[in-house]
């Protein structure tokens, strides 16, 4: 029987795997170096962190094979911990918890017109993602609805910077049905920031986005495409840095529990009650009023 003061193995199991999988970009083996410490129970954690892969298909990670990248997405994922790669057209079996690819074995893909849009797409995805990003990495997936093919579309951009104190990831699809003519094409873009120097601050912002596009040529269509993603990326890389902008402001001017001065520079309270200019035994007296205002 499990009492108030020790969690039951099964319990302990559940928190593992709900913290896991609310890792922040790029710091999952961290997380699971942290909980190993907290529940002094190396093994555990490291078996649950085995079976968690939905952090890394979350984000679409990026793992390298045979010389070009794959994501791990929800698109992608065969179960058992395995993903195909659509461009190679072969399948893998990935350990999570020390990142390495196994048993790698041809996928099975019909060549119908549907992969042929497909194909058309993810060359010209690829090479707007080259030219506007620092370093990111793409998906075309294709994938059956009832009777409908359905593509899926995946761009992430991370950048990890564990020394500097902060994590950061960029990432959208977009999915849209093969009809005749036209098509609805739906996207969500998902931006994670991750700050963690004397502070540790978690940003999240999400954004969905949808528009009609002719679907008559497979060329014309991909060129629409990459049109429509880059006015999307612009609309939401402006708003997002207007919108972070003005909630610095807002913390720094309005929210703070103590109000700072127009240096917006800490006050090192300890060191000034204990500054020997005073000359005053700090245990026996009040602190003056006047170090506890700071105009604005």
């Amino acid at each position: 029987m499990c009492t108030r003061q020790e969690l039951c193995k099964p319990e302990k199991a559940s928190l593992i795997c709900s913290l896991l999988r609310q890792s922040p970009p790029g710091e999952f083996s961290q997380v699971v170096q942290d909980l190993s410490a907290l529940v002094q129970d190396e093994q555990l954690v490291r078996q649950e962190a085995a079976r968690v892969g939905a952090c890394h298909k979350s984000n679409f990670t990026p793992i390298k094979i045979n010389g070009h990248t794959v994501l791990l997405t929800h698109y992608n994922d065969l179960g058992g911990n395995r993903f195909f790669d659509p461009q190679d057209k072969f399948s893998f079996e990935l350990d999570h918890l020390h990142w390495v690819t196994r048993k790698p074995q041809l996928h099975g893909v019909m060549l119908d017109e549907g992969e042929l849009w497909r194909e058309t797409l993810h060359k010209g995805l690829k090479a707007y993602v080259s030219c506007h990003f620092p370093v990111a990495n793409c998906c075309v997936f294709k994938k059956s609805l009832g009777k409908r093919q359905m593509l899926v579309a995946c761009i992430e951009a991370h950048q990890y910077q564990p020394s500097n104190h902060w994590n950061s990831l960029w990432k959208s699809d977009w999915t849209f049905a093969l009809t005749p003519f036209t098509t609805q094409v739906t996207g969500i873009f998902l931006l994670q920031i991750h700050y963690f120097k004397d502070a540790n601050l978690h940003v999240t912002v999400s954004k969905s986005v949808s528009d009609t596009l002719n679907m008559i040529d497979q060329s014309q269509f991909a060129i629409d495409f990459v049109k429509f993603l880059k006015a999307e990326d612009t609309r939401f890389h402006t708003a997002t840095l207007e919108n972070l902008q003005a909630f610095s402001e807002d913390i720094w001017g309005k929210n703070l529990r103590r109000k700072l001065p127009v240096t917006r520079t800490l006050i090192n309270w300890s060191k000034l009650l204990n500054d020997r200019h005073l000359n005053t035994n700090v245990s026996n007296t009040d602190v003056p009023p006047s170090l506890l205002k700071c105009d604005i």
